[in-house]
């Protein structure tokens, strides 16, 4: 496969993007399989890493999703590369090439990967998201213990359980919103911050149906309404950089000093 053959079947994956030039750089790199230049809008693919066209093929929709994420959502990105955002176009891009049949999913196909899943989801991840679940109803128990001996429900969790009492509160809320401990813990967590419950009932449907944490993640972004932005919140933020920028400048000034006294010592 070509590097053409490639830019094409990325563009039937998503063909409403903004031009790029794929290049196959003909080198083999122990570092990375695949680059990205964004000022160049320019997907490098280290070629010679690979010998079969499905992971070179899985590379470069890595690589477009970067390209994708860059051009398209100019206001949401970081000088992080993979954020949820990366992730949730990526999981979908990838999903997308499935169906269109660009690319198979070594995940599903290979019997390695598939008994393994099998293994991990059933005896840990399910396991464990009922043994959180119930551990939330213990919890609550132990609250209601709390108020009726006029007790802090803090102070049991930092001193009788040694816990951390965000992490107390998490567990509650998963039994407290009866979240399908099929999905594991950390996917619990995530449904359970959602007050609406048949909104939760779709978001876990989404999860057992092979969902990413990050497509959920950015499925409820999505859906959470704009903050207004009133004058008292732009002068809040005014300030909170104002003070970035303060403290920037302090800490530059410091270091100014030390480079040269550190100068002015290497000159006596």
């Amino acid at each position: 496969m070509n590097q053409e053959q490639v830019k094409e079947k990325l563009l039937q994956i998503d063909s409403e993007v903004a031009d790029f030039d794929l290049i196959f750089s003909g080198k083999e790199s122990k570092k990375v399989d695949g680059l990205y230049h964004p000022e160049k809008k320019e997907i490098i693919i280290h070629n010679k890493n690979f010998t079969d066209d499905n992971a070179l093929v899985y590379t470069a929709i890595h690589e477009f999703a970067h390209h994708v994420q860059f051009t398209q959502h100019e206001g949401e990105v970081t000088m992080r590369s993979h954020t949820v955002l990366f992730w949730d176009i990526f999981h979908r891009l990838l999903k997308k090439a499935e169906e269109l049949g660009i690319y198979i999913n070594v995940f599903e196909e290979d019997s390695r990967f598939m008994n393994l899943t099998t293994e991990i989801k059933e005896k840990f991840l399910s396991v464990n998201g009922k043994v959180m679940k119930d551990f939330g109803k213990l919890l609550i128990q132990a609250l209601d213990l709390c108020q009726q001996n006029h007790a802090i429900f803090e102070d049991y969790v930092d001193r009788a359980l040694g816990m951390n009492r965000n992490s107390a509160k998490s567990i509650m809320k998963v039994y407290a919103m009866d979240v399908n401990p099929e999905i594991g813990f950390e996917n619990m967590k995530i449904i359970a911050g959602v007050k609406e419950p048949q909104k939760r009932k779709e978001l876990e449907k989404a999860f057992i149906e092979g969902q990413s944490q990050d497509m959920v993640k950015q499925t409820i972004r999505k859906e959470k309404p704009e903050p207004v932005m009133t004058v008292k919140r732009l002068e809040s933020q005014k300030k909170r950089i104002e003070k970035s920028i303060q403290a920037m400048q302090v800490k530059l000034a410091d270091l100014e000093m030390k480079i040269d006294e550190v100068k002015q010592d290497s000159q006596e």
